[in-house]
């Protein structure tokens, strides 16, 4: 919907469509939509004074498993619902389920007698960056680009199937490919056709390289509507995909063989008339608020972080010699860097963020994006980094992005950056759940480890049991020759191993094996 339509309008359009039920969402922390169906009855209701939605959606992961380390929310407030707003100018109606009107909304607290946005929403954590900009007399404008892979996969297949090896719709390294674009034409059709239907107009769609990948570059817009349509384009490409028994996924790394998967923020400055970035007599024709702003990003690339790297699997991603940039560099129209200057036409200068990944929360990325750059021109910085060339030639003594979530969430909450764009709450808040993750990934076992110490390992288990599979083990623990200074013992301890009947044990959650007595 065109921002500038009246909120009349909009109601009318509600009013008069023949359904009963109207659609709304709220982003949680992950980026992942929460929603409901409400009736119009409701909704008009809504539309005028919120309605109430649980503050759980702040208070739990991906897989709704709640926090146990966060303040604003959690166990200890009971979870109560929380004052969602609709913002009407989000309206749009949903081409694949019989044009049911929708809207996104925001969340607000009291405070002081008073109503302020709710500090840990992620779409009032981008509003709140785009009006310290708005003071400063900026327009940010964004285009998000997402890369992902489509798979021959229903949720129900893919459990089915023990969530391992999921099948591309297409096979091998193809980008660019007509030919395999063709070969899901429908779906590929769809994407196009009822994105734009649903206000999410998608400005080029192709092949990229890997099996079942595409890529979608979403039309630029002003900010806010840029995240928008990104988190919506991601939601919606899984529901047209269900429609074809294709299970798209936005991981940012599943194949240790294949590129990651990333999600490119375009942006550039405008007053309202014209682009701000553009200078054709400036240096490499960028105009010195466009270097101010380059210069912010690249400062506090590693302080904002899991805003564009959020997950575990993010940081799968970030390894050498693939697409993904590792440092805090730029170039002049370079993909191997993490900030790309494209310095064309007047109209078309830009920066391209390439750092995040596809899973990121398009509302935190684009927020982190903009309080980068802005945070330069704040700061007066000056960009006296030279672009890169190449890969990374020139930047060997740049120091490389950490590897894990936890290393960047520390870094990110002792980033006084961070606290001064983002606010204090939002910051403990955010490096909380990203604590929270990161402790679910310490007490998993993963495939990985499986394959490589199940068969093999010798050595203690917990208490002196054999290994944590019911049946025969080749572990060797529990018997004496382990804790011996016997080195013939690993010879003699497997076959003793086999050769033992074994019973299982489940204590709690867990299955062990031990010795028959």
């Amino acid at each position: 919907m065109p921002q500038n339509t009246s909120a009349k309008k909009v109601l009318d359009a509600v009013r008069s469509h023949p359904g009963a039920r109207v659609k709304v969402a709220v982003s949680d922390i992950d980026g992942v939509l929460r929603g409901k169906y409400i009736h119009k009855d409701k909704f008009f209701s809504a539309a005028d004074g919120g309605f109430g939605f649980c503050d759980v959606v702040f208070g739990w992961d991906m897989n709704d498993q709640c926090y146990d380390n966060t303040t604003l929310t959690g166990w200890h407030k009971g979870f109560p619902d929380a004052l969602a707003k609709i913002d009407l100018g989000t309206y749009r109606a949903v081409p694949w389920d019989d044009g049911v009107p929708f809207f996104l909304g925001d969340f607000v607290m009291e405070k002081n007698g008073r109503e302020v946005p709710h500090p840990i929403c992620p779409r009032q954590v981008l509003k709140r960056v785009l009006k310290r900009a708005e003071k400063l007399g900026f327009v940010p404008m964004c285009g998000v680009e997402f890369e992902w892979f489509n798979f021959a996969e229903t949720p129900q297949s893919w459990a089915a199937k023990g969530y391992v090896r999921p099948e591309p719709i297409t096979p091998g390294m193809f980008g660019y490919s007509l030919l395999r674009a063709g070969a899901n034409r429908d779906f590929f059709k769809a994407l196009m056709v009822e994105m734009a239907e649903f206000g999410v107009p998608i400005e080029g769609l192709h092949t990229e390289t890997g099996p079942g990948v595409y890529e979608a570059a979403i039309l630029f817009s002003e900010a806010l509507e840029a995240a928008d349509r990104a988190i919506l384009f991601k939601t919606g490409a899984k529901e047209i995909g269900g429609r074809f028994g294709i299970m798209p996924s936005f991981m940012a790394k599943w194949n240790p063989s294949y590129p990651g998967c990333s999600g490119h923020v375009h942006q550039s400055l405008s007053d309202g008339e014209k682009n701000l970035f553009a200078d054709a007599k400036g240096k490499h024709r960028m105009s010195r608020l466009f270097e101010s702003y380059v210069a912010g990003q690249l400062a506090v690339l590693l302080e904002f972080a899991p805003m564009y790297w959020p997950t575990i699997n993010s940081y799968k991603r970030l390894v050498d010699g693939f697409w993904a940039p590792v440092k805090p560099t730029w170039g002049l129209d370079n993909r191997t860097a993490s900030f790309r200057v494209i310095a064309a036409s007047p109209k078309s200068t830009r920066l391209e963020t390439r750092c995040p990944g596809a899973d990121m929360n398009p509302y935190l990325a684009v927020a982190a994006c903009i309080a980068g750059g802005l945070h330069g021109v704040e700061k007066n910085l000056k960009l006296t980094a030279k672009p890169i060339e190449g890969t990374n030639v020139g930047a060997e003594q740049v120091p490389r992005a950490p590897r894990t979530l936890i290393e960047t969430t520390r870094n990110f909450r002792n980033s006084n950056a961070a606290r001064d764009w983002f606010g204090d709450d939002f910051v403990d808040h955010f490096a909380a759940t990203r604590e929270w993750e990161w402790r679910q990934w310490l007490d998993g076992v993963t495939d990985w480890e499986l394959k490589r110490y199940l068969e093999i390992i010798c050595g203690s288990s917990d208490s002196g049991f054999v290994g944590r599979t019911p049946g025969y083990s080749l572990a060797c623990s529990g018997f004496p020759c382990c804790s011996s200074r016997d080195r013939s013992a690993p010879r003699r301890c497997a076959s003793r191993a086999a050769s033992t009947r074994s019973r299982s044990i489940r204590t709690g959650s867990r299955s062990f094996t031990r010795p028959a007595s």
